[in-house]
């Protein structure tokens, strides 16, 4: 199956796409539960080349057990209205040898939920993409004027 992408839609890079993953602070974790797809928002950090999260026992943790998922980061610039999305597909595992929990452990990992997270998830990507693009009509914040400084009354050159 090929897909094209319409003119205005930027593919980004492998490495755009792993920056924007280090600097995202939630994504969604998307899985299989019962034959069913579900999507659980978690706190990622990027790990030499993999996501690692925490998490506790429950659903989340049995869906991600040695399984095939989806993770995905967005965001918006409002400097120049347009939005990007990363995709990461690959295997889950939770994190059980002794070296690799204690190398997780120092990891600036904070889950937003309240709550023991004791137990950790790595996501060994099989692939990553992403792209980015303008948002019509997308809200901008203005961007200061770096010659506006210069044009007041009162600044040397106009005296």
């Amino acid at each position: 199956m090929t897909t094209h992408e319409p003119a205005d839609v930027e593919v980004l890079s492998t490495m755009e796409c792993w920056e924007l993953l280090r600097d995202s602070v939630v994504g969604r974790l998307a899985v299989v539960v019962e034959g069913r797809p579900d999507i659980f928002p978690v706190n990622p950090v990027v790990d030499h080349g993999s996501i690692v999260f925490r998490t506790s026992a429950g659903t989340k943790l049995a869906a991600t057990k040695d399984r095939e998922v989806a993770f995905e980061v967005d965001g918006y610039d409002v400097g120049s209205a347009k939005a990007w999305s990363v995709v990461v597909k690959g295997r889950a595992n939770e994190i059980w040898e002794v070296d690799e929990i204690l190398r997780a452990l120092r990891l600036p990992l904070s889950p937003w939920q309240p709550g023991r997270k004791p137990r950790f998830v790595r996501l060994e990507p099989a692939s990553v993409t992403g792209r980015r693009f303008v948002v019509e009509g997308g809200f901008t914040t203005p961007q200061p004027d770096p010659d506006a400084s210069n044009s007041r009354s009162d600044h040397p050159s106009n005296v």
